[in-house]
C-alpha cells in the first residue's frame, strides 16, 4: 500500500511539475499579407531564426486567408477546385515553419485568420459561384458585408462542415501544437440571420419569427449561443482526432465582441473548450490600453488567467510601427493585471532593432 501511494504521489508531483514549467506564451501572429515571411524556404528559415532571437516561443501561422490555404489543401481542392494559393508555386511553408520551429524549439499553431468570411471587397469570387446558398443576409435581404469582408451563413451546416472539415485536415496533415480561430471564427457580424435558412431554424427553435431588430436581446444572444455551440463542437472535434493539439480563439474585446460580432467568449473559458484564449486589445496609446487590459483582468476568474494572453497591436501593414518604450510599457501592464504572456499582431514588428523580451 505504501509503495502504491509512494508511486502515485511521484507521478502526481511530475505532472505539476511539468505543468507549472510550462512558459506562458510569448507569441506572435505571421501573416501572408504585408509580411513575406513564408515566401520560400529561406524566407521561412528567415522568420523562425528571427522570432527565436527576440524571445517569441510560439508561432501562430496563417493558414486560410482571402478564400485560400496557403497549404495544398485536398479540402479546399474538393470544394473550389483551387487546392493552394497559387502565390506559393507549390512550396508547402505551413510544412516548412512546423519543420524549422520544432527544430528550434517553438511551438506552431495553424491560424485560420479568415474564418467564416469568404471574400474581401468582391462577391463574385469562387465560393459565391459554387455554394450562394451559403451566404448571409442582412435584414434588407442583401449579403452580409462588414468592413469589406463577405461572410457566410455561420449556422448553415454545410458551412460548419467545410470549416470543421478543413481544421481536421491540418490537424491530421501537419504536427502543429495547435489551432485558432480569431475574430472571425466563431463569428459573424451580429447584423446577420436573415438568411431563409437561419429564420426558419430560430422559429423552429423558438416558435417566434427573426426580429427586425438585429439586436434585439433575444435574438443575439441565440445568435452568440449558436455560434458558441460550434465553437464547442470544433473544440472536441479536434481533441477527439489528436488530444494534444491545442484548440485557442483570438476574439475581440467583449463585450464588443458579443455585440458585434456574436463571440460570447467568456462563455468559451466557462465552458472548458478554450485551451487558451487571446482577446485582441489592440490600442494604440498607453491610456487605452491600460483601460481595455484593465477591464480585461475583471472578465476573468484569476484562476482563468492563465489561459489568458492579450492581444498586442505592435503594427499595422507599411505604417504604424509601436514604439518601444510604449510596447514594453504595454507588457508590464499585462504583468500588473496578472496575464503572464501576450502575442504581437504581427511578425514584421519583430524586424526592428529594439529587442522585445
Amino acid at each position: 500500500m505504501r509503495k502504491s501511494f509512494l508511486f502515485i504521489t511521484t507521478i502526481f508531483l511530475c505532472f505539476a511539475l511539468q505543468s507549472f514549467s510550462k512558459e506562458p506564451i510569448r507569441g506572435v501572429w505571421i501573416t501572408n499579407v504585408a509580411s513575406d515571411a513564408l515566401r520560400g524556404p529561406a524566407k521561412v528559415k528567415e522568420t523562425v531564426d528571427l522570432c527565436k532571437q527576440k524571445g517569441i516561443n510560439t508561432l501562430f501561422v496563417v493558414v486560410w486567408n482571402k478564400g485560400k490555404t496557403m497549404y495544398p489543401s485536398e479540402v479546399v481542392k474538393r470544394y473550389i477546385g483551387v487546392e493552394q494559393d497559387p502565390i506559393y508555386g507549390g512550396f508547402d511553408p505551413i510544412q516548412a515553419i512546423v519543420d524549422e520551429g520544432h527544430k528550434q524549439g517553438l511551438s506552431v499553431h495553424a491560424w485560420f485568420e479568415f474564418g467564416f468570411s469568404y471574400d474581401y471587397k468582391d462577391s463574385t469570387g469562387a465560393w459565391m459561384k459554387a455554394y450562394p446558398h451559403w451566404a448571409s443576409r442582412d435584414v434588407k435581404g442583401n449579403l452580409l458585408q462588414k468592413n469589406g469582408f463577405f461572410w457566410w451563413n455561420a449556422f448553415h451546416p454545410e458551412v460548419q462542415q467545410f470549416m470543421k472539415e478543413l481544421v481536421l485536415e491540418v490537424v491530421k496533415k501537419y504536427d502543429v501544437d495547435g489551432v485558432q480561430g480569431d475574430d472571425r471564427l466563431p463569428a459573424m457580424p451580429a447584423e446577420g440571420g436573415y438568411d431563409d435558412y437561419t429564420k426558419q431554424l430560430y422559429k423552429s427553435q423558438t416558435g417566434k419569427e427573426v426580429p427586425a431588430q438585429f439586436n434585439e436581446p433575444h435574438f443575439l444572444q441565440w445568435k452568440a449561443d449558436g455560434l458558441s455551440k460550434f465553437g464547442k463542437d470544433l473544440y472536441k472535434a479536434v481533441k477527439r482526432e489528436r488530444k494534444s493539439c491545442q484548440v485557442s480563439w483570438a476574439p475581440s474585446i467583449y463585450p464588443w465582441s458579443k455585440e458585434q460580432y456574436l463571440q460570447d467568449w467568456p462563455a468559451w473559458v466557462k465552458g472548458k473548450y478554450a485551451d487558451f484564449v487571446m482577446p485582441q486589445l489592440y490600442r494604440y496609446n498607453l491610456e487605452a490600453y491600460e483601460k481595455v487590459v484593465k477591464e480585461l483582468s475583471t472578465q476573468v476568474k484569476p484562476k482563468d488567467k492563465r489561459k489568458v494572453f492579450p492581444g498586442v497591436l505592435t503594427s499595422l501593414g507599411d505604417g504604424y510601427r509601436v514604439k518601444p518604450d510604449i510596447l514594453q510599457k504595454m507588457i508590464a501592464l499585462n504583468r500588473q493585471y496578472g496575464f503572464q504572456g501576450e502575442c504581437f499582431f504581427y511578425f514584421e514588428t519583430l524586424r526592428e532593432a529594439h529587442s522585445i523580451y
